[in-house]
């Protein structure tokens, strides 16, 4: 009786010990270094799904989508909470000959754009990850590895600079052309390549082992600028543009044959700003602090 006494206390304690490890693991894993690659898709005034321009996910294009490069670090604030931030190097394009809209296909503007963005977010996770035992001991049943499902929203900041190519071949950038008229009418001045944006999404993450993981996210970018693919309002006068031919060009390619859906010299939509969106795989490692006096093995 006294031996069962014995081990009925020792279990209790054991069980209690192992919460308490479980309950604080986290805390020895809050620090995570994180290296991504994926896919950028533009949602704006040019190219866009077989339709008169529609507004967010309705106007994706496939045939838009570009290479993207992550390099990020999270930090645990709590169990559930944690904060991430990243540099994000990507590309974003659009062109009306991809969309067989009559009208926008008839516009026949395009655009290419890099993107480099810095963003700062906060995660929070539906489903917390789960680690099972460090070593593979036979005999040992032990719990599975189940991944960290999470919901993000944060604020980034971003730099972006439209160009598109002319008839010789060349590329050139947009925004010094004013092909809206910017600083060329006095109402219109030419925006900023720099721009804010606010982030939202879901990602996942999976450990492999004690230390590496894999993961992926879907992020959408609401931004504060309406100008990343260089359309927003409406044409101004041509002749505006007489002592540029390269800048007049791109202000309408079709040199005034190009018929607006709804007003004759619409060229774009301000009533909405421009979305991007990112879609990434990536490679996480926990970053472990040393106990002083322990192997390193």
């Amino acid at each position: 009786m006294k031996k069962i006494t014995i081990f009925l206390i020792f279990s209790v304690f054991c069980s209690f010990a192992l919460h308490a490890q479980l309950g604080t693991h986290w805390k020895k894993i809050r620090h995570e270094a994180i290296v991504g690659f994926g896919a950028t898709s533009f949602l704006g005034e040019l190219g866009g799904a077989n339709q008169i321009g529609t507004h967010f996910i309705r106007d994706f294009e496939f045939k838009s989508t570009k290479g993207l490069f992550e390099v990020g670090y999270r930090y645990k604030l709590e169990e559930d909470w944690a904060i991430k931030g990243a540099i994000w190097y990507g590309w974003v394009s659009g062109a009306d000959s991809l969309t067989q809209e009559i009208h926008r296909r008839n516009r026949d503007l395009s655009f290419r754009s890099p993107i480099v963005e810095l963003t700062a977010n906060i995660e929070y996770s539906i489903i917390n990850e789960r680690y099972g035992h460090r070593y593979d001991l036979r005999r040992i049943k032990g719990k599975k590895n189940t991944p960290n499902l999470y919901v993000f929203t944060g604020v980034s900041a971003f730099y972006f600079n439209p160009k598109a190519k002319y008839t010789d071949g060349e590329w050139y950038a947009l925004q010094p052309l004013g092909t809206e008229g910017q600083g060329r009418v006095p109402t219109r001045e030419k925006y900023s390549r720099i721009a804010m944006a606010i982030p939202a999404g879901i990602g996942m993450n999976y450990m492999l082992d004690r230390n590496w993981g894999i993961g992926a996210e879907l992020g959408f970018r609401y931004t504060f600028t309406d100008y990343m693919d260089d359309v927003s309002t409406t044409y101004v006068d041509s002749n505006l543009f007489n002592d540029d031919p390269i800048a007049q060009y791109f202000h309408d390619p079709t040199n005034g044959t190009w018929v607006g859906a709804g007003t004759l010299n619409q060229r774009g939509d301000d009533h909405y700003n421009d979305f991007y969106m990112f879609l990434s795989v990536n490679a996480s490692y926990k970053i472990r602090p040393r106990q002083p006096g322990l192997p390193k093995f």
